[in-house]
């Protein structure tokens, strides 16, 4: 696949502002220029919504949810498989969009995209199964209903925004449930490509509704009394002031945070394997909350693998996400970049580690940054412990089963896990031990699709995005109790059920 560079990118980035199938072209909170991270150059103003917007997109999801609710199931599925196919239809086009405004490769977001309507398939097929629980009482009939929790804030981060529209308004609108997006000020113009497809999938006017701003426009879906739930994905700090202000009206939320998770390679393991799979730390330039960011190593087989992810490390194709071949585009922008170099530069000056390769800012026009490997890194380091959310691979030693779980485990973080051994015992041992919510084991990724659950224990938040577990998230169980006669009293002395 070969998507060309737009030689306009504002026929492609598209801004505005969908509030209850309205767009508008202005927002309370003015205007925004978005810089494209692989040219340095502004490419595209969108407006920004405010409190005027953010109240006027709840009242217009309140209002749309019940006919939606009350559509027939399978006008429903109908309408969620042709926003999925619609995304697989539009991928050139979404992966051109994700080039330009995150930096991401084209060539690798298209074959995401390509699949993009996996979650929407999958949900949609939930919508004649997901049923309450019946018991049977002497006299009465007990049963639960599922039913819609409300209307949804989904607050989406930079790094996959599209992705994380797919994990949080699919099963949202397969719940019966309607949607407020707030994305990314960094990345706003795939969601908002979203929402036209959303319109042309036939969706109900005001079902979803698209807000790009900054944080002001989080904090107001967070606080509204008319927003049920919240969908968080993004960083600590952020997420303990979303926890405080959704303390005030009680509003569940589900988080998905950082990460610094463990790829544990034993000296058993399949080691060209085990080494490729090292490699994903440089997906997206880094900027994943699963990424394999931690490389455990078996001192037996230590300074091969080290060598051996080095030297990849260095051949890895950096360059324009249009170019062909390319890997690795930019970081998303000036403040990512000097944030990342800045962590490089104080590991290098207090020794906390050896650097292996890279470490500097690439000498060409955007925000490239050389893939970095620190070697020997003391546990509990600044490099060992922090998210870096860049291209840096932290390699460590470890000599034992035992030693390999206390430092896989010794983080505040949760996201995932990664094994790499030819003991399945073993395998099956420190899967289960790691303090994780996903685990891969030899090359097995995280998330591996819409059917399996994801999401974080520790510091990388709670609740799940996939599976059941995903769609329940967004629904809430009634319980009712239909006395059909008079119901006798037990007779405890019996010591029996009736």
């Amino acid at each position: 696949m070969n998507l060309q560079r737009p030689t306009n990118p504002t026929t492609v980035l598209e801004p505005g502002i969908l509030v209850g199938g309205e767009w508008f072209d202005r927002g309370s909170a003015g205007t925004r220029e978005h810089t494209d991270p692989t040219t340095e150059s502004v490419q595209q103003a969108f407006p920004l919504a405010g409190r005027k917007e953010v109240d006027a997109a709840v009242r217009a999801a309140r209002a749309a949810m019940p006919a939606w609710r009350a559509m027939a199931l399978d006008h429903r599925q109908a309408i969620l498989c042709r926003l999925g196919e619609l995304i697989r239809a539009h991928a050139e086009e979404l992966a051109v969009i994700n080039a330009l405004e995150v930096g991401t490769p084209a060539a690798l977001s298209h074959s995401r995209y390509v699949n993009g309507h996996t979650f929407f398939d999958y949900y949609a097929g939930w919508l004649d199964k997901a049923m309450g629980d019946t018991l049977r009482l002497p006299g009465a009939l007990d049963f639960t209903l599922l039913e819609p929790l409300g209307v949804i804030g989904a607050i989406l981060t930079w790094n996959h925004p599209l992705a994380n529209i797919q994990t949080t308004v699919a099963p949202a609108l397969a719940a019966g449930c309607a949607v407020v997006i707030k994305p990314p000020e960094q990345a706003p113009f795939a969601a908002l490509r979203f929402g036209r497809l959303c319109a042309e999938a036939g969706l109900p006017d005001g079902l979803v509704n698209v807000l790009p701003g900054d944080g002001t426009v989080g904090a107001e879906i967070v606080g509204h009394p008319g927003v049920d739930k919240v969908a968080f994905v993004g960083g600590l700090k952020t997420a303990r002031h979303i926890q405080r202000a959704a303390a005030e009206t009680l509003k569940p939320l589900v988080l998905e945070l950082g990460g610094k998770s463990a790829n544990v390679v034993f000296a058993d393991a399949d080691l060209d394997a085990a080494v490729t799979f090292a490699l994903r730390f440089t997906s997206n330039s880094g900027q994943g909350c699963s990424l394999p960011s931690r490389l455990l190593v078996e001192g037996a087989v230590f300074d091969e693998v080290a060598a051996r992810v080095a030297a990849l490390v260095e051949q890895v194709p950096i360059g324009d996400p249009f170019t062909p071949g390319v890997q690795m585009g930019p970081v998303i922008d000036h403040g990512a970049c000097d944030r990342i170099l800045a962590v490089i530069d104080r590991a290098v000056t207090q020794r906390s580690g050896r650097l292996v390769t890279g470490g500097h800012r690439l000498d060409r026009t955007g925000y490239f940054l050389a893939p970095t490997v620190f070697a020997d890194v003391p546990a509990g380091s600044e490099l060992d412990t922090e998210e870096i959310f860049g291209p840096v691979l932290v390699v460590q030693r470890f000599d034992t089963e035992a030693e390999a779980i206390e430092l896989a485990n010794a983080s505040m973080y949760g996201l995932a896990g990664y094994v790499h051994t030819a003991n399945v015992d073993r395998a099956m041992r420190v899967a289960g031990a790691l303090e994780v919510g996903s685990v891969g084991i030899n090359g097995g990724g995280a998330p591996a699709g819409p059917f399996a659950p994801f999401g974080g224990v520790k510091q990388s938040g709670y609740g799940k995005a996939g599976g059941l577990a995903g769609l329940m998230e967004y629904l809430r169980v009634k319980n009712v109790l239909f006395n059909v006669s008079e119901v006798p009293t037990p007779n405890v002395g019996q010591g029996s059920l009736q």
